[in-house]
């Protein structure tokens, strides 16, 4: 994934692997998902896991591959600065 700002002067591309999404699940604490748990109504709260977001992450990462290049967000402000998120 890639991340364009235009901005100004600033010219600022970030790649991003999409697997850095999965790292940061791992990132998160227990705790965490305990706690939206909590602010969650009872039917939903088994899905609030550490393993299901994985799992979700594991999936949606495969999808996107297969739209490599697809531009997801693209915003271009009145003073010129330009976003872009590309896949």
């Amino acid at each position: 994934m890639r991340v364009i700002v235009h901005e100004g002067s600033l010219r600022l591309r970030l790649p991003i692997p999409l697997r850095l999404a999965s790292l940061a699940v791992n990132l998160v604490p227990e705790a965490a998902f305990v706690k939206m748990r909590e602010s969650v109504p009872e039917p939903f709260q088994e899905l609030l896991t550490k393993d299901y977001f994985k799992m979700v992450v594991r999936d949606c990462v495969s999808v996107l591959r297969q739209y490599k290049g697809l531009e997801i967000v693209h915003v271009e402000a009145e003073d010129g600065t330009y976003v872009s998120i590309r896949i």
